[in-house]
């Protein structure tokens, strides 16, 4: 996983509420088992009009907002079913930070195992970065994980919280299974304890 220290990019407004999975990756691209390919079709319904074409004024269509590494959405960020691919279509797309006031839990922890930092904070910092980003080409924040601290063009700051051993693990590049290596030395002492114990296996 790409370690998550600090990010500077541009950050793009998406003021709705209940933005759920379904609509960050509708289900007809639910197909696979790769978590590559599926950015072509984050916010696929938002992002196209009925007859495929590209709907401009959609906030990812437009321009200065094409390469945005940042969301600032509504409150309640990724409910609706539990769905990994969503999380998997935001990386894929270049999103590695979401802010906003509130996460659906399940898709809140899957972030975290993708490399995907949720920002929790509240309506007043919310309103704030939403101006921020609603700057088209000035739209710039940077986040800083070890400080704990979002940046906005101007200069202010907002702090949020993380959990301390998610924040050690975005910081180091470190999923499920990169954790798992991590105890490489003490599973290979185990097998070795068995193997001495309990030959026949």
């Amino acid at each position: 996983m790409e370690k998550f220290e600090t990010l500077t990019g541009v950050a793009a407004p998406l003021p709705l509420i209940n933005i759920d999975t379904d609509m960050i990756i509708p289900k007809q691209f639910l197909k696979t088992i790769k978590r590559t390919g599926l950015g072509t079709a984050l916010f696929h319904e938002m992002r196209t009009n009925d007859d495929g074409s590209k709907n401009e004024e959609f906030v990812l269509n437009k321009p200065g907002y094409g390469n945005a590494q940042i969301l600032v959405a509504g409150d309640n960020f990724g409910c609706g079913s539990s769905r990994e691919h969503a999380p998997w279509a935001l990386l894929d797309y270049g999103i590695r930070c979401v802010i906003s006031t509130s996460f659906a839990d399940i898709f809140y922890n899957n972030c975290f195992k993708n490399g995907i930092l949720p920002i929790v904070v509240s309506q007043d910092d919310l309103d704030k970065l939403m101006d921020d980003a609603s700057r088209g080409a000035n739209a710039t924040l940077t986040i800083d994980l070890e400080a704990q601290e979002v940046r906005g063009p101007d200069g202010g700051t907002i702090k949020f919280d993380v959990d301390p051993h998610r924040k050690h693990c975005l910081i180091n590049g470190l999923d499920d299974i990169g954790q798992t290596f991590q105890k490489t030395a003490h599973i290979d002492t185990y097998e070795d304890l068995l193997e001495k114990s309990h030959p026949w296996h």
